[in-house]
Parts: C-alpha cells; structure tokens; sequence
C-alpha cells in the first residue's frame, strides 16, 4: 500500500486531469465509482506504456482507494495491478539497454580491448631496448660484487651459508 504513495507523482492532478476522473466517476453511480476503474485492471500491463500522464495519474489514485479495503477482498487483477505500477518496469525501473543491443555491447567491449592491444605493443614496439642492468648476467654480477664488499654479513648475501637467490629476479 505503501508503496503506491511513494511511487505516485507529488504535483496536484491537472485540471484535464480532474474533469477526467470527474466525467469517468460520474458516468457510474456514487458507491461503485471508485470500484470501476477507468481502464480494465486486468489490462493494465498492457496499457500503461499507451496511457497518458493524466490516466496514469487516476490509475494510481483508484488503485490506492483499492488498497484501503482489505486485501483478502481484492481481486488478482487488482493485486497484479497495483504490484505492476508499484513495481513495474516503467519509469525508473524501465531497462537501460533497448532488446537486442548485447551484441553491440560485446563488440563494442570487443573493439576497445583490441584497440587497447594495438596501442600498448605498437608503443612497446617503438620504445627502446631495456637497460643493460636487467639481465641476468648483470644481476649474478652484482651478486658476486656484494660477497666481495661482504654486503649484509650477518643475514645476507654475504653470511655464511647463504642460499638465496640475492639480486637476481630473473629465471
């Protein structure tokens, strides 16, 4: 019931509006007027989207004198409508992606990621050669220098019975 109140527009029924809900409850007898709804509630899915801004309006006021009474007396087609304009996929809830544009979406991700590829190896293919102190000659090299200037003697490369692998991160 609640959240009919929430979802129903704040601003006043125009005047269109009114002389609309007027001439529909008019045409019915005063204690059936809010009980027959201006459009059938067993087709409202199927009209919503078709329905003006006004008949929207008066869809939700009826549909909220509905709700009032109890809801073991409602019908399924009330119970189904006021879920559907409570909780429909209209409005805020409608889908952002339009049927059928996945595809485009994937190729589109598809397209980026290739690009991507391209730029990173034809500017790593422009770029100069690393340095000559990343090899592995160099590293064991350095490896070797340290043991000569006794670097780090009481844990390191130099102590004794050292087994690791010192400055060489290459396989």
């Amino acid at each position: 019931m609640q959240a009919l109140r929430l979802a129903r527009p704040r601003l006043p029924l125009r005047p269109a509006s009114r002389a609309f809900a007027a001439a529909a409850s008019s045409s019915q007898p005063a204690a059936s007027a809010s009980a027959d709804p201006v459009v059938p509630l067993s087709n409202v899915e199927a009209m919503w989207e078709r329905l003006s801004a006004d008949e929207q309006a008066v869809i939700h006021q009826q549909l909220e004198e509905v709700q009032k009474r109890d809801w073991k007396t409602l019908s399924v087609d009330e119970k189904k409508a006021a879920y559907y304009v409570a909780f429909g996929p209209h409005g805020p809830r409608a889908p952002v992606d339009k049927p059928g544009a996945t595809p485009k979406i994937v190729l589109g991700v598809l397209g980026l990621m290739v690009s991507a590829g391209v730029a990173f190896y034809s500017i790593r293919a422009a770029a100069p050669a690393p340095p000559r102190t990343i090899t592995k000659e160099w590293e064991e090299a350095e490896n070797e220098r340290a043991r000569e200037l006794k670097l780090n003697p009481i844990s390191g490369i130099a102590s004794e019975g050292y087994s690791g692998p010192g400055f060489v991160t290459h396989k």
